[in-house]
């Protein structure tokens, strides 16, 4: 019968241990960048269908009227009703999913 308590104690610490670790993950307060990722294309669906995308998977810094925040940053592309293909670059807040910038690429 030892060797069952053993086991339940060794299972019951991993589950506390990959509880734990989730949380501590929630508390960072990061999105995923394929979430941030998804969040963007359903945003921006409006300036066409979405041929394409791309995410940086590691934030980096980016300053806008002098705050600075945690962002990914990325690019879709789009194809308007007439056709016409888009290149678009976006940066995203990590924390919250918020577009900071969302600019067209110029040829």
């Amino acid at each position: 019968m030892g060797w069952k308590r053993f086991a339940v104690g060794v299972g019951a610490g991993v589950a506390v241990t990959l509880l734990a670790k989730n949380q501590l993950d929630k508390s960072q307060g990061q999105l995923s960048p394929e979430k941030a990722l998804k969040m963007v294309k359903k945003k921006a669906n409006h300036l066409g269908s979405i041929d394409g995308s791309w995410v940086h998977m590691i934030t980096e810094e980016f300053e806008l009227d002098q705050l600075v925040y945690n962002v990914y940053r990325g690019g879709i592309t789009c194809t308007d009703e007439d056709g016409n293909m888009s290149a678009y670059e976006f940066f995203v807040d990590a924390a919250t999913g918020t577009i900071l910038k969302l600019e067209k690429q110029e040829d």
